[in-house]
């Protein structure tokens, strides 16, 4: 609340709040503004939980995916390509609105729109991490599985404690990279009714009649809740990177 608050400030300093502009909807000294940003607030915790989620889901997915990928046997590798290349043609918003509409259809399951968004974002997002593991993995260097094969290590336990680590710290800011293209995406499940930050502005548009002053704010909720996530990767870059040279 504090960081909008300055924001808007500065907007009105810097001369944005003309007569013709209805900066009142969003004023945070007024009641009316307020209740307004609050409103607007109260989608953030459903976007994260929706993002965080859904990139959860993916991850692990990406990984099951990848692995297929690295195999000797083509039948294998085939089934990794397949799969990258169908998922990444699909668009997410179309992929939101055929497993909110059709998914329940095929399977007869019922199908809430919180779960419909994790379902169509991780599973978009899985083929892009799949081809991010595919990449760490490949980049460690053949003498790491030489020397696991030597301690008779099998090769679950060579993934798990040699290989993988080591890859996670070189993808890492891919990782996080996704986790902010996940954030930034969240806001198409708001065609299906998802309460998140960009349902909350539009609902609002409606009832004030306000689209720039409020689509403004929730650029900086946007812009403020991403800068937030890049720190905190880059704090965890930093910390893996102190970790590894220890």
């Amino acid at each position: 609340m504090r960081i909008l608050t300055v924001l808007f400030l500065s907007l009105l300093l810097s001369g944005c709040a003309s007569s013709n502009w209805g900066w009142y909807v969003v004023d945070p000294t007024t009641t009316t503004g307020a209740n307004n940003i609050r409103f607007l607030l109260s989608g953030l915790g459903n976007t994260v939980l929706l993002s965080l989620t859904a990139i959860s889901i993916s991850i692990v997915v990406g990984l099951l995916v990848a692995l297929p990928g690295l195999s000797e046997r083509p039948a294998l590798r085939r089934f990794n390509r397949v799969y990258v290349e169908l998922v990444r043609a699909v668009p997410i918003l179309v992929l939101i609105l055929w497993v909110y509409y059709g998914l329940p259809q095929v399977t007869g399951l019922a199908i809430n729109v919180f779960w419909a968004g994790v379902i169509a974002l991780a599973l978009s997002d899985s083929a892009f991490q799949a081809e991010i593991f595919r990449a760490g993995i490949q980049s460690i260097n053949r003498g790491q599985y030489e020397a696991a094969h030597s301690i008779s290590l099998n090769y679950r336990d060579t993934m798990r404690y040699i290989i993988l680590p080591q890859a996670i710290r070189r993808i890492l800011p891919a990782l996080g990279n996704q986790l902010v293209y996940m954030l930034k995406m969240s806001s198409l499940v708001s065609v299906i009714g998802m309460q998140e930050l960009t349902r909350k502005a539009n609902e609002l548009v409606v009832s004030e009649y306000r689209p720039l002053e409020i689509y403004t704010v929730l650029v900086l909720e946007y812009l403020v809740l991403i800068m937030v996530v890049s720190a905190g990767v880059r704090w965890l870059e930093r910390r893996m990177q102190a970790d590894e040279r220890a």
